[in-house]
């Protein structure tokens, strides 16, 4: 018997693409910034595309926002001010939604945290990486320890309540005293969410080009068990395989997007993922040139791709998302997510099962720690004969 495909959560992805400079080790769309910041140009671009998302998203309430990059605080206070009031004529948004803006210490001027604040920004994700200079200095990074702390400290006192600090582990030549020594920093500073994960070499990046020496694997599990075992008996809670929060203070926004929900995009190379009333599910992005997208901005071209999710891909694209869940989820929320049965999920299902990388309890998709730590392995089990491996890395 079939299940009925129930609209999700939405949110709302916002992409400011442009950086001080590109760092070694991302892959993400950014670019570094040649000459003076564009930024009433293209705020005004991404409400054109506004227009646009606007009609997928009528009828619905949109739930959360992240603004991300690049480096989104580049950008002025009053320059996000226009930005979100344009998007609150546009589209319909929880008067308590969830707003996170990604800033990076050395783009921070004295008192734009308050700026960010007043203009509707309500949860920040500071870009720290490590408090060590020396590893900075070779992640490319335009800041230093210092100033890591001293952003975190400007950002609490300006009154945000909601904080993430990303931090990495595994970087060059690291030690487990040294990675120990970048989450006694964050702890001592009381944040209340991190994400902790660890450095990769992706495709494209100079660090894949010419790779550092990194920790190897037996170093690697020391690390992240050294970590892991910190950061929980600080009263942080791991929810996901690279979040810790306290309890309340997990990502709306993340949260959504690991339980296959649905959220519009808007901004150069912003990806999206729509449920639609028949029964259809569709992922598209835009295009991710910035002077490009700036011209295509509220046109249909500004969208390059788009492709729907078939049946039998669903139940992949579902579990490469909700296993990274401590908690898992729930079978019914997984059957209303893509629209298809319970045994959808097989035989893949009954074998992690077997294998133990899944929980036996009935009612619930959920890795065991030990799926948890191979969940590759675990996914390869729910991966058709002549399906294309597309998963994004779980570090």
């Amino acid at each position: 018997m079939a299940a009925t495909l129930k609209a999700p959560p939405l949110g709302l992805y916002i992409h400011l693409p442009w950086c001080v400079q590109k760092c070694p080790y991302c892959d993400f769309n950014s670019h570094a910034l040649r000459g003076e910041l564009p930024e009433q140009a293209y705020i005004d671009a991404l409400l054109r595309d506004a227009d646009q998302e606007a009609v997928a998203a009528a009828g619905r309430e949109v739930e959360t926002l992240f603004i991300g990059g690049g480096t989104p605080s580049l950008f002025s206070a009053g320059a996000i001010q226009g930005l979100l009031d344009g998007l609150h004529q546009r589209i319909n948004i929880r008067a308590d939604a969830e707003i996170t803006l990604e800033a990076n210490p050395g783009t921070l001027e004295s008192g734009r945290f308050e700026g960010f604040l007043a203009a509707g920004i309500n949860r920040l994700s500071i870009g720290v990486q490590s408090f060590n200079d020396h590893q900075l200095h070779r992640l490319g990074r335009v800041h230093g320890g210092d100033e890591a702390t001293d952003a975190i400290v400007a950002a609490q006192r300006a009154g945000f309540k909601r904080i993430n600090v990303d931090l990495m582990h595994g970087l060059p030549g690291q030690s487990p005293a040294a990675a120990l020594a970048d989450v006694e920093q964050v702890l001592a500073l009381g944040i209340e969410h991190l994400s902790h994960y660890q450095l990769t070499l992706e495709p494209g990046t100079a660090f894949h080009a010419k790779p550092p020496v990194l920790p190897d694997d037996d170093q690697l599990a020391d690390i992240e068990a050294a970590c892991a075992e910190r950061i929980h008996a600080a009263g942080l809670r791991r929810y996901e395989v690279s979040a810790w929060s306290t309890p309340g203070d997990e990502c709306r926004h993340n949260l959504n997007y690991w339980r296959f929900g649905d959220y519009l995009a808007i901004g150069a190379g912003g990806h999206a993922k729509i449920s639609d009333p028949d029964g259809s599910i569709r992922r598209y992005r835009k295009q991710r040139l910035p002077r490009l997208y700036q011209d295509l901005a509220g046109t249909d071209a500004a969208t390059v791709e788009t492709r729907s999710i078939a049946a039998h891909e669903r139940p992949l694209e579902y579990l490469m998302n909700a296993l990274r869940l401590t908690d898992g989820t729930g079978i019914q929320a997984a059957t209303e997510r893509i629209g298809l049965p319970a045994s959808a999920f097989e035989p893949g299902l009954s074998e992690a099962r077997r294998r133990g990388l899944l929980t036996d309890d009935p009612s619930r998709l959920q890795a065991t720690p030990f799926g948890q730590r191979f969940l590759n392995d675990l996914l390869d089990v729910f991966l058709e004969p002549d399906q294309p491996d597309d998963r994004v890395s779980a570090g």
